[in-house]
């Protein structure tokens, strides 16, 4: 890949660190500085605010707004009013001041300047020394995190040293709800109520959106560690507290904000919420700073105990991949079925927030081995907006439920046609994730309930959308685009074919189940949904006759014609292209064989179980050297396929390249948020990729391989009520029962029981990579 990594951030296993300010690269910290518990998210910008390039975001999961803009198209099935997660409250609003002198990062003397990100607290620390026009010099230091457990508490805490002075320091602190959309700079947000809350010693106000009528309370109360001055000030939208705080020469002075955020994503009466806020405002004031900390830190440890990955001998990827479940437990963690994961998670306005079909294939395999509960969770999600899903079909002129390529709350939010219209991958997405959950968890309540029902209406999507070929009298998709977006309007696109066959056969699975074993519930399942036996029968036939191209050797044609089209050397093109979304053309990118990440390497990832190694090796070797890597999932499904096949160095620079894609900023836009995705891929890049983990098989099957950059590594993944451990070293496997029964595995082709007692056994000859 012509991408290049930004060598930014300072090397610490368990932290990111920023030594020195650099004005042109705020952006980029402040996604990777970002902090978020599933509920909330922030980036990390500057509290006291910056007259330099910087984007002020907080964000609430599930909190959105339709945009102002007039629809570009009234054409039917055109999506005319997109919604996008929307800039909320500004808890951690500051300012301060010294001798009348603002403190601005931009603008003044700064210097020893120190960031970092603990992973092992999830607390954001930044430290400086400010020196005023009038020479005082004062070292600052901020700290926040937002409480992982008790969600809606936020915490930031402010320190002064003076170092060659004693005086007074001014400082503003508040809630403001002026906050302005990147994408639409104005604000979203109508004022309902603000004022004291005596007896906490506390102010609140509370939000509401314009359009959606979603509500947030915002309310905070102080501890500062000496005497002050106080006044209270508001103004639109706005409310906090202006201090006159006294600093003594070489002693600290410490202020601690906690910040409570009620959100209401149905909108109820603001005196409902003002009391609800306000209560659990009280039920927090009495936990204090220092408790709730204890509590972040003792989170923290029990998610590294159960979910980190060790490795040996690679300081810069050990790194990476812990960055990367850390920000995968803050995005996620099955706290409510109403939440999702968006491809920006909580960091950024780029996607506007939507979450994508990669929740079900990249996101879900980490939750599925790590909490199953919240992989439940998000298919919960996806249940609770089938009837969203049901008009979206009807909007496209189908029958059944077509999951939007682009949502927050159910609708599809996409209005790129050739997106939202041609697209069907979140709707076989969510079959496949469907699948893979009963698969691992044997949920049968899950499945024969909410499962089938979304299974049934996306079958029945699938075989209105898809038609008959005139010459080949064989099944299909016209008129659509597959995961490599980079090819529009396309004739039986092989992963949307297949992906709808495999759908077909899994629903047809669980009916023919159902009629045995509960005919009751069937005839239920079959009266809720209208559901008819010629349907039942009419998708067996499509799964029986659905077509697909494969050339002699073994290639399977991405799509009709594909192998017709003008060949481009992706090598040459100059790194200044890069992203190509923004230097080529639109219609250039269409024009050749080009791929912009993988189709039908990705449904071969899929359900790997099921296709050949000399199929994958095949399809691999041809599809490989033409693909962009311009999505960031495509680096991680590239390297687990590339470990399978024994192509260990490129699988490991694969891995790098996925595993710190945010931190180096290869894609050079980390500025516009994290790539949640692309993370979850990042640790199947080492469970899958070189732990050799398959999981669409009969067995739980591992061939793990080290690659020669490292001495040995290990993980815990969770199944069926057991946590397995594997460690690796150069030579050798072990592997045990950390928790629950003995369990018979898969190692190297061969079955094996595993208990409490562990395994050890040595890696066979071809698994050992040569190292000098």
């Amino acid at each position: 890949m012509a991408k290049t990594a930004d060598d930014y951030f300072k090397l610490d296993p368990w932290k990111i660190v920023e030594e020195g300010f650099n004005p042109g690269y705020e952006r980029v910290s402040e996604s990777i500085f970002s902090l978020g518990n599933e509920y909330m998210g922030v980036r990390g910008y500057f509290e006291e605010g910056t007259s330099g390039d910087s984007l002020l975001g907080s964000y609430f999961n599930g909190i959105y707004e339709f945009s102002r803009k007039e629809a570009l198209s009234h054409y039917k099935g055109i999506v005319t009013k997109p919604h996008f997660m929307l800039n909320a409250v500004n808890w951690l609003d500051t300012a301060i001041w010294l001798d009348d002198e603002r403190l601005d990062m931009n603008t003044a003397d700064v210097k020893a300047f120190y960031r970092e990100l603990d992973l092992r607290t999830g607390v954001l620390t930044r430290s400086f020394i400010w020196t005023t026009k009038t020479k005082k010099q004062v070292k600052i230091i901020f700290e926040r995190f937002l409480h992982m457990e008790k969600s809606t508490n936020g915490y930031q805490k402010i320190s002064f040293e003076p170092l060659n002075f004693s005086g007074d320091i001014q400082v503003q602190t508040g809630i403001d709800f002026n906050t302005k959309h990147g994408e639409e700079p104005i604000s979203f947000w109508e004022e309902q109520q603000k004022g004291e809350l005596e007896e906490l010693e506390a102010l609140a106000i509370v939000g509401q959106t314009v359009t959606t009528k979603q509500q947030i309370f915002s309310g905070f109360h102080l501890v500062i560690n000496q005497d002050y001055k106080k006044k209270r000030i508001e103004a639109e939208k706005k409310i906090g507290y202006s201090l006159v705080v006294p600093l003594t020469q070489n002693r600290e002075t410490i202020i601690e904000k906690l910040v409570v955020n009620v959100i209401k994503k149905e909108e109820v009466s603001k005196d409902v919420l003002w009391l609800e806020g306000t209560k659990a405002l009280a039920d927090s004031v009495s936990l204090g700073y220092e408790q709730a900390q204890k509590e972040q830190q003792d989170y923290w440890a029990y998610i590294w105990d159960q979910f980190d990955i060790q490795i040996e001998g690679d300081e810069k990827n050990q790194q990476g991949i812990r960055f990367c479940i850390f920000q995968l437990q803050q995005t996620y963690h099955g706290q409510n079925p109403s939440n999702n994961i968006g491809a920006k998670g909580l960091t950024g306005e780029a996607y506007s927030g939507h979450a994508f079909w990669d929740t079900e294939t990249c996101c879900l395999p980490y939750y599925l081995f790590n909490n199953p509960k919240a992989a439940k969770n998000l298919l919960e999600f996806r249940y609770s907006t089938l009837d969203a899903a049901r008009s979206r079909a009807q909007d496209l002129d189908c029958r059944g439920a077509c999951y939007p390529i682009a949502t927050l709350n159910g609708e599809e939010a996409c209005d790129l046609w050739q997106h939202a219209s041609t697209q069907f991958q979140p709707s076989t997405g969510v079959a496949y994730g469907i699948w893979h959950y009963v698969h691992l968890t044997d949920d049968q309540a899950f499945l024969y309930g909410h499962g089938i029902e979304m299974l049934v209406e996306i079958s029945r999507f699938l075989e209105s959308r898809g038609d008959w070929s005139q010459l080949t009298k064989k099944f299909g998709f016209y008129g659509v685009m597959g995961p490599d977006e980079f090819q529009v309007m396309v004739n039986h696109n092989a992963y949307t074919n297949y992906m709808a066959q495999q759908t077909f056969d899994y629903t047809i699975k669980v009916l023919e189940r159902m009629s045995v074993a509960m005919p009751e519930q069937l005839e239920q399942l079959m009266t809720r949904t209208g559901l008819s036996e010629e349907e039942w029968n009419n998708w067996q036939h499509c799964a029986e006759e659905t077509l697909f191209f494969e050339r002699e050797d073994g290639v399977i044609e991405q799509h009709e014609g594909y192998f017709d089209l003008p060949h481009i050397d992706i090598d040459n093109i100059p790194i200044s292209d890069f992203p190509l979304y923004s230097h080529w053309s639109y219609d250039r990118i269409y024009r050749n064989d080009m791929i912009k990440q993988p189709d039908v390497l990705m449904f071969q990832f899929l359900y790997n179980q099921r296709f050949s190694k000399d199929s994958k090796q095949a399809n691999y070797d041809y599809y490989e050297p033409r693909t962009i890597h311009e999505s960031s999932l495509s680096p991680s499904i590239h390297s687990v396929l590339a470990a399978e096949l024994g192509k260990f160095d490129e699988a490991f620079d694969f891995f790098s390249f996925a595993t710190r894609m945010d931190l180096d900023n290869y894609n050079r836009n980390t500025n516009e948020g994290l790539h949640t995705t692309s993370i979850a891929a990042a640790w199947m890049n080492i469970v899958y990729g070189f732990g050799g983990l398959r999981s669409d098989g009969e067995q739980l099957v591992l061939n793990p391989v080290v690659p020669k950059q490292w001495t040995g590594y290990s993980f815990r993944i969770e199944y069926r009520n057991r946590i397995i451990e594997v460690k690796t070293s150069t030579t050798t496997v072990a592997l045990r029962i950390v928790k629950g029964d003995s369990i018979l595995l898969s190692i190297y082709g061969e079955e094996r029981l595993i208990d409490g007692k562990g395994s050890e056994l040595s890696t066979p000859e071809e698994w050992q990579l040569q190292r000098s």
